[in-house]
């Protein structure tokens, strides 16, 4: 674990949050599976229903909540302080399991299914203050590491509910177990829910009015207006589409096609909770506790790859009956558990940059009603993977292995959608990881490059990886001046130009003129620019004169200029070192290298001489 993620667990501004959102999603799913186990095993007369029906009634009753109320929840949350908000919903989580252990205790099975209802509904109310909280309480170099860790959480919980709740229906005297646990865990919640800190209204100068309708309608509105927003919300409710339809699907897969009993299916499910939990944290690292787009496709790729994986390691031939030791010794199916392992992990890094993105793209007076939006589709794209699957299995008559197949197939074109997206992003997270695989980067002062607006990097050039070494250390994506020669290859020149590049030649006064008005426009645009001044690779490790065309820029720019220094590339294998670089094999693996920034200086203040003497001070004399 990182040690952002140690400090926010040891932390008032999250831990409390954190312990209060994870009570909410285990005492959910311990009061539904339990109720659902009890009707499945309880005697025909005490059911006014058929306990199929009743099943299908709850799963319904819980998720129309969140079509009725989310929005104007997502309104609620925006005007009113939240830490006070967030108690008043875990009180009425008190309420309503106390009256559920007054059902479970009277066996009122149609009175705690309306209670399902009413749960779902405090769900609902819940959701969009659970997200929103985050960005107000969080540093924003803190916030993809406060959901990886809200992610984690919630699906550890979402595991350990379902498990106890087998361990409760399977006891004597369920019912009274059930009815002190619910009331308890509401308890906990309520009390964890009291240290969170206050978190004021984003718009608290609008005021309430409950029209459900008029606030879905706005709510959808707010998240169409931003195409970004409404794409990451809907790749959001695909992965909840996917993880619907594999939990729904466990039981009857387990028992049909692996021959496991009750735990088998908790095996099964234990397996994708902690693969999502461990994907989640894994994410957390990859990135660098930033959002890291670049994962997104890697990791959907993924989840169709493993997808595939699970299917196919299905064994032919099993013994028809297994128990709970048997089926998880069974050697055969262990290809099968790691597959499902690696999908959850995958799921974990795909989901987190995903909401960490929604999270700070949305605009704070609405950021609550965008997370309602959210809430909303994903409902509605959940019901949709049950309707496919009553499509796949019981009108065509496919098998459930084929509807997983189809799920991987889908999947893949998604996969493929953001990678035409989003290809610089994936390309650079890839080389960056073949960069530290060669080097050993340490990382400082990286707090100077601007989160936003434009700005001027000026940096030493020692090897042909330095653009690729500086744009993995930056949080933002940079446009670097290149060579034309290079710039124009035919194998690389469609990447280039989508990564932004500015071509570049010393000898044809066209392209200079071209460049420095390409330089000034993305400068004005709010990107960042980087100049290697040198115009070429160092030949003995020192730092050579700055090019006169940089005072050129520095004049016609207000940007801040940030000057930066590679060190300890000198004499690796893409430096001059042999006189030419790649030459011979690589006698350096896994070298130390640094990263490092200046404070930005005002262009106005500073010139080429200058910034070369500031390039030097930081480099010292590691070359």
């Amino acid at each position: 674990m990182s040690q952002t993620t140690s400090a926010l667990l040891s932390s008032r501004r999250f831990l409390p949050y954190f312990i209060t959102q994870f009570f909410g999603a285990f005492n959910d799913n311990v009061f539904k599976n339990t109720l659902l186990l009890l009707v499945a095993f309880s005697s025909a007369d005490q059911l006014a229903i058929s306990s199929t029906l009743f099943i299908n009634l709850a799963a319904g009753l819980f998720i129309l909540p969140f079509f009725l109320f989310s929005a104007s929840s997502g309104v609620l949350t925006d005007q009113l302080e939240k830490s006070k908000l967030i108690r008043n919903i875990k009180l009425l989580e008190i309420v309503i399991m106390s009256l559920a252990a007054i059902g479970f205790v009277t066996h009122s099975y149609l009175i705690l299914l309306l209670l399902l209802f009413l749960m779902g509904t405090q769900s609902a109310l819940f959701g969009p203050v659970k997200y929103a909280l985050l960005p107000q309480q969080l540093k924003p170099d803190e916030l993809l590491s406060g959901n990886a860790l809200v992610e984690t959480g919630t699906f550890v919980a979402i595991l350990l509910g379902t498990l106890l709740a087998g361990v409760i229906a399977s006891t004597p005297h369920a019912e009274y177990i059930a009815a002190g646990a619910v009331l308890l865990f509401a308890v906990c919640g309520y009390l964890a829910s009291r240290y969170i800190p206050n978190a004021p209204a984003t718009a608290p100068h609008q005021r309430f009015q409950w029209r459900p309708v008029f606030h879905t309608r706005q709510t959808l509105r707010i998240a169409r207006q931003d195409p970004v927003n409404l794409r990451t919300i809907l790749i959001i409710s695909w992965f909840w589409f996917m993880g619907a339809t594999y939990l729904t699907q466990f039981p009857n897969f387990t028992r049909h096609f692996l021959h496991g009993n009750e735990g088998a299916v908790s095996w099964l499910l234990t397996l994708f909770s902690v693969g999502i939990a461990l994907g989640s944290l894994l994410c957390d690292r990859l990135s660098r506790h930033r959002v890291e787009l670049g994962l997104v496709p890697l990791a959907c790729l993924g989840i169709s790859l493993f997808g595939y994986g699970l299917v196919t390691c299905v064994p032919d031939t099993l013994p028809p009956s297994m128990e709970f030791t048997r089926f998880i010794t069974n050697a055969d199916l262990w290809p099968l558990f790691l597959n499902l392992l690696l999908l959850g992990i995958c799921g974990g890094i795909f989901i987190v940059p995903l909401y960490t993105l929604l999270q700070q793209r949305a605009h704070p007076e609405q950021r609550a009603q965008v997370i309602a939006a959210l809430n909303i589709y994903n409902a509605l794209l959940m019901v949709i993977s049950a309707i496919l699957a009553i499509i796949v299995l019981s009108l065509l008559q496919w098998a459930i292995p084929d509807l997983f197949l189809l799920l991987s197939l889908i999947n893949l074109g998604v996969a493929v959608y953001l990678l035409y997206k989003r290809p610089i992003e994936t390309l650079r997270f890839i080389l960056a990881g073949l960069a530290k695989l060669c080097y050993r980067v340490r990382y400082r002062n990286l707090h100077h490059l601007p989160s936003q607006g434009g700005a001027l990097i000026i940096c030493n050039h020692v090897t042909y990886l330095d653009a690729l070494i500086l744009s993995a250390a930056s949080p933002r994506l940079i446009r670097f001046v290149m060579e034309a020669d290079y710039a124009t290859l035919p194998l690389i020149r469609p990447v280039l130009n989508r990564a932004g590049v500015i071509p570049i030649c010393a000898t044809h006064g066209k392209t200079i003129r071209r460049a420095f008005v390409q330089i000034e426009k993305a400068l004005q645009q709010g990107e960042l620019v980087c100049i290697f001044p040198e115009g070429r690779l160092t030949s003995d490790g020192e730092i050579g004169p700055f090019l006169r065309g940089l005072d050129i820029i520095i004049q016609h720019t207000s940007s801040p200029v940030i000057p930066m220094a590679l060190k300890g590339l000198w004499g690796s294998y893409f430096s001059r070192h042999r006189g030419r670089a790649c030459r011979g094999l690589p006698k350096r693996l896994r070298a130390k290298i640094e990263v490092v920034a200046a404070p930005p200086i005002t262009a106005s203040d500073t010139d080429s001489i200058q910034l070369r003497q500031h390039v030097a001070e930081l480099r010292g004399d590691w070359q």
